[in-house]
């Protein structure tokens, strides 16, 4: 647990504009670790509703027969991003790494690099 809460916490320190972040199971919705501004935003109900996205998006794959895997999910808000990147170790299946931009702070780019990286060092 401390590994992902330091996970957690790198991101909130390094990627400009993050408002927060959560580690969520997809297959049950429940945030594993949260970190952010919860007055800005319930990360928890966050979680719940984004594994809606996520389960959707993996039926339909699954429909299409398409091949590959999603690398991560951009939901662009008026004063938000909203990035859903699944973790691909073979300890992370069923799980997303879930993270809140402040749209005028933010380098999408940048975050989205960084998101990246934190998945592929992430240990569950």
């Amino acid at each position: 647990m401390a590994q992902m809460e330091s996970a957690l916490s790198d991101a909130m320190s390094t990627i400009e504009g993050a408002i927060g972040v959560a580690l969520v199971d997809y297959t049950s919705g429940m945030a594993l670790a949260t970190l952010g501004d919860n007055n800005a935003l319930d990360l928890n109900v966050a979680a719940a509703g984004n594994t809606d996205v996520v389960r959707a998006k993996l039926r339909t794959m699954e429909m299409l027969e398409l091949q590959g895997s999603i690398e991560d999910m951009l939901i662009t808000l008026t004063a938000q991003y909203h990035l859903i990147r699944p973790v691909t170790g073979k300890n992370g299946a069923g799980l997303f790494l879930y993270l809140v931009l402040d749209r005028k702070r933010a380098n999408l780019a940048l975050a989205r690099h960084r998101l990246a990286r934190l998945e592929s060092e992430l240990e569950v």
